[in-house]
């Protein structure tokens, strides 16, 4: 199954948007919203036909026995995280803890133990096309493994689908890095802003890494045609796919608000997208 990868070195650019015009355009059979952290393409697909929400356990978290704690600090001196607090009794908080188990290591009176902690949530929709997602929990880590097992589990559930569309998280972290292994074509996303075009650099350095053919398109292009220039000129430079250029438009602005894709409107950037959803989907067949 071949992976189509939509990212984007910063948030707001209009990712999810393209994104979800993408699934209407291909009748997408199989899709993944590994942006765990605030992850809502669900809301601009339609999909409320949860089949199956599933606990992930991220890195474990310290829990004190009072019954056996001694009250001798050690825990909470060794503690680099500063997760141990002292109010009448040592309280462990779980949204400092990172589960590293020094604390517990270095208890002389065995109070401190390790116990696996819920760090978000896995969900799939199955109903309309398989569709896999996940929401971590606020203060939790492991973003990068909880996207690794949306993408599992959207594998493991689309056998025999030819390919799949994943809206990926912003930046270049963990999450990022995950949502790459795999892909075969990464659409990037960025906007003409000086920002836009500091953080599209990263991120195309980022993806060269994993081999994936990498194109580039610009939303709101005609908010700084200036820079939209400098991209495209970028994007010359580097031997990279310029796939099209998306306007600001505020009937796109309407269009998600009602939960629709731009492309299920009469619109100038729905018309556009349906551009660059043409030129993407030819790189994607002739990559290997």
């Amino acid at each position: 199954m071949k992976q189509l990868l939509i990212l984007s070195g910063k948030g707001g650019t209009g990712k999810t948007t393209i994104a979800a015009a993408f699934i209407k355009l291909a009748a997408a059979k199989a899709y993944a919203d590994c942006d765990v952290d605030a992850p809502n393409l669900h809301i601009v697909a339609g999909r409320t036909d949860k089949e199956m929400i599933k606990d992930y356990y991220g890195l474990p978290k310290a829990i004190i026995n009072q019954e056996l704690c001694i009250k001798c600090g050690i825990c909470k001196a060794y503690c680099r995280f500063d997760a141990i607090e002292f109010k009448d009794n040592y309280n462990v908080d779980i949204f400092a803890c990172e589960g590293c188990g020094v604390c517990a290591h270095f208890c002389p009176n065995k109070a401190i133990s390790m116990q696996e902690a819920v760090a978000g949530e896995l969900m799939l929709f199955k109903d309309n096309g398989v569709f896999s997602t996940a929401k971590l929990k606020m203060g939790s880590g492991t973003s990068g493994k909880l996207v690794s097992e949306v993408k599992k589990q959207l594998i493991n559930n689309s056998i025999g689908t030819d390919f799949a569309i994943i809206d990926g998280s912003p930046g270049i972290g963990c999450p990022v890095i995950a949502s790459l292994s795999g892909a075969n074509t990464v659409l990037i996303v960025t906007e003409p802003s000086v920002s836009g075009n500091s953080d599209m650099e990263r991120i195309i350095s980022t993806a060269r890494g994993f081999g994936a053919k990498i194109a580039v398109c610009v939303n709101k292009y005609d908010t700084n045609a200036a820079n939209t220039e400098k991209i495209i000129e970028y994007c010359r430079k580097n031997c990279l796919p310029y796939v099209g250029s998306v306007p600001y438009d505020t009937e796109a602005v309407n269009a998600i608000n009602k939960g629709v894709s731009v492309v299920e409107i009469d619109c100038p950037s729905g018309k556009a997208v349906r551009a660059i959803y043409k030129s993407t989907m030819k790189i994607l067949k002739e990559s290997i």
